[in-house]
């Protein structure tokens, strides 16, 4: 009966640890993260910028499955230790971990989680929205057709301008 109780948990996107005594077990906790109102909006406009999202958790399969569901999220990786997280990146996905931060071409922390993870991102998202991801990456591309407008025209003025100095 607890493990129907506890799937039915896990189907909601919710953790479950049982509650052993004296050997036997006499019940189960289970506990959620309840997802930000900010993060469905924020997965939906990542992926019209051609983002694919991958979600690596420690939490089982079932749970993690569910929580993906709920959230359009591309991949899951379940039942992943910290240090295996950083592996993952290497083979070419993303997570935001203190170890996979470090080894990320761009790690980006949630202001509000833990200081090694903080500390190890090249960017820390004050709020912990995942909006500022969005945000950040259309910035990104703002500045680098920027960039890339001022090289153009610095290259045609030169062109044009310097055989005119010499005369």
């Amino acid at each position: 009966h607890l493990v129907e109780v506890a799937n039915t948990r896990r189907d909601e996107g919710e953790t479950v640890m049982f509650v052993v005594l004296d050997g036997a077990v006499a019940g189960l906790v289970s506990v959620a993260d309840p997802v930000k109102e900010t993060t469905p909006a924020a997965l939906r406009a990542l992926h019209e910028l051609g983002f694919r999202i991958i979600m690596a958790t420690g939490d089982n399969e079932r749970t993690a499955k569910a929580v993906a569901a709920k959230l359009g999220i591309d991949e899951i990786r379940a039942d992943v230790l910290p240090e295996d997280k950083a592996r993952i990146i290497k083979a070419g996905d993303g997570v935001n971990d203190a170890p996979a931060l470090a080894q990320a071409d761009v790690g980006i922390a949630m202001g509000t989680g833990a200081d090694v993870a903080i500390e190890s991102a090249g960017f820390t998202l004050v709020k912990g929205n995942l909006d500022g991801i969005v945000r950040a990456r259309k910035l990104s591309v703002a500045t680098m057709r920027n960039i890339k407008q001022n090289l153009f025209f610095a290259l045609v003025y030169n062109g044009a301008g310097v055989p005119l100095a010499a005369g």
